[in-house]
């Protein structure tokens, strides 16, 4: 399903490639869509995969996604609250972007770390 671009995007061709990483934007959205490209997750799944983020910075890059349809957010009405999230078809649809940036990852990064100084 095509998006309309937002109108801050309609300039030159490579501004497609700026609305891309705007929706990736930020150093966590990009590692939660891939931990949800597996299954569906709680809020505290994630909290324990990305042990470093905090609760807060969490909390504002999951309503980024969901607000930008990537995710979606199920509440179950029980004490204490469960809450799930998981990818929707929207969000599905950058798998072989998140996938490809994993393996790029792997390829140049993994364990040299004298391949990220570019200057």
């Amino acid at each position: 399903m095509a998006r309309k671009l937002n109108d801050n995007f309609r300039c030159a061709p490579g501004c497609s490639v700026e609305a891309t990483l705007s929706v990736l934007d930020g150093k966590w959205k990009g590692v939660i869509l891939f931990h949800l490209l597996e299954r569906t997750l709680r809020f505290n799944e994630i909290r324990r995969l990305l042990p470093s983020i905090t609760q807060r910075m969490l909390t504002l890059q999951l309503r980024g996604l969901e607000t930008d349809g990537l995710i979606s957010r199920k509440v179950y009405p029980q004490i204490p609250p469960k809450v799930e999230y998981r990818l929707t078809d929207y969000g599905l649809t950058l798998k072989p972007i998140i996938l490809a940036m994993q393996q790029w990852g792997q390829e140049y990064f993994q364990g040299d770390r004298s391949k990220l100084d570019v200057g």
